[in-house]
């Protein structure tokens, strides 16, 4: 047998029987699922040095284990210096199973790891903090 992410097992064992029993879904492709995750990074500085679009481009295929391209810009910004057609950031699109390992990385190893990383909260939550004293939250990510 070919290998299978450990979080696409899981997705496709626990999780859609979960959500069809939860809302209701009569048919499996009713789940939502993940299509693909893009990892982008501006590289602002680009402009002045072209090299560190080629490190960034490195760095970005060493983490995500796959090539990454640059990304050009697409007018003119005369307050940046910046002309269209030049390179000015990077960008990954994964799909498949480089996805849900990346993901599943991200989420068991990297982002515990983070300093003052206290996990995300639900959809429509709301969070208050020193900066804001009430914010909605967008992300669905827990730590757990």
């Amino acid at each position: 047998m070919a290998y299978s992410p450990r979080l696409k097992e899981e997705y496709k064992s626990r999780v859609v029987n979960t959500l069809t029993d939860e809302f209701g879904y009569k048919n499996v492709m009713q789940v939502p699922k993940l299509e693909r995750i893009v990892v982008s990074r501006g590289v602002g500085a680009a402009v002045a040095d072209k090299k560190l679009i080629d490190y960034s481009v490195d760095e970005f295929t060493k983490i995500t284990g796959q090539k990454a391209v640059s990304t050009n810009s697409k007018k003119d910004v005369a307050n940046f210096k910046l002309r269209k057609g030049m390179p000015i950031g990077v960008k990954v699109t994964l799909r498949g199973e480089r996805m849900y390992e990346f993901l599943d990385r991200l989420v068991t190893s990297a982002l515990p790891r983070v300093r003052d990383f206290n996990g995300s909260c639900t959809p429509g939550t709301v969070r208050s903090s020193a900066r804001s004293p009430a914010t909605r939250c967008r992300s669905s990510i827990r730590r757990g």
